[in-house]
């Protein structure tokens, strides 16, 4: 099965499933359902260190590769996170350059970073052969991005996607919306955010970096795609099992 990374680098676009639910179960049964990848969030979902590291293995065991939202400033846990097996990070509210250079410390071996060695569950996960082949390839296999979600993150956008070891940028549209109008709006789909979306796909792709975006619905999804987003998380399992079950429910009661 070839990496997340090596797809995104070879230029595919990817739609990824996202969970909060803290059951590894959940994520699971959403890799089962054709999303090219599977995240797990610890900012603002459920999910804590257990639950990260059990789905983790349950992605896996479905086929897809697994990625972990950290909460705001946790390297210590992206590094964990690493460990466990998971092929992408996403860190929140990356808003100046040494917050970009702190990430990739904890997520990229030398030369590139500090990261510490352990990756004893991840190698099992992924199948990695032997240690001298993990910290062979372990910088090029993992994914790394930076979410640029406020003003002052996009004035810096392009010395953030500068960082050496930085694989790319994630757009959060909702915190990009609270922040752009002052605290006053929360408007993930607003088309007053269209210009800086579409701004930071341009930057990352004259970086020669990978954009990503989380999409609350099936419309936007396909805004960031047409944007030049390669990386895209849609929805979330709360939302899947409501829409569902409403779904279902309007068609048993013939509406």
């Amino acid at each position: 099965m070839t990496g997340l990374a090596d797809r995104l680098r070879a230029g595919e676009t990817l739609i990824s499933g996202w969970t909060q639910l803290p059951e590894p179960l959940v994520p699971e049964l959403v890799a089962r359902q054709g999303f090219d990848a599977v995240a797990m969030d610890m900012q603002h979902g459920l999910h804590d260190v257990q639950s990260v590291m059990r789905s983790i293995s349950a992605v896996a065991y479905a086929g897809k590769p697994a990625v972990v939202r950290i909460a705001v400033g946790d390297n210590a846990m992206a590094s964990r996170a690493l460990d466990f097996g998971a092929e992408a990070v996403i860190a929140p509210m990356i808003n100046t350059v040494e917050d970009a250079r702190a990430l990739v410390a904890a997520t990229k071996y030398p030369p590139l970073g500090d990261r510490s060695w352990g990756p004893i569950r991840a190698m099992t996960v992924l199948g990695v052969p032997d240690l001298p082949t993990q910290l062979r390839t372990a910088n090029q296999a993992t994914v790394v991005f930076a979410m640029v979600e406020t003003a002052r993150a996009l004035e810096l956008v392009d010395e953030i996607l500068a960082v050496e070891g930085l694989d790319g940028v994630f757009m959060g549209p909702s915190d990009l919306s609270v922040t752009l109008s002052g605290g006053k709006e929360i408007a993930a789909t607003a088309d007053w955010l269209d210009e800086p979306i579409r701004r930071l796909a341009d930057r990352a792709k004259v970086a020669g970096k990978i954009a990503g975006a989380f999409a609350v619905n099936a419309a936007r999804a396909r805004f960031f795609i047409d944007c030049g987003y390669r990386f895209v998380c849609l929805g979330a399992d709360q939302t899947y099992l409501a829409e569902g079950a409403k779904a279902m429910l309007a068609a048993a009661r013939g509406q």
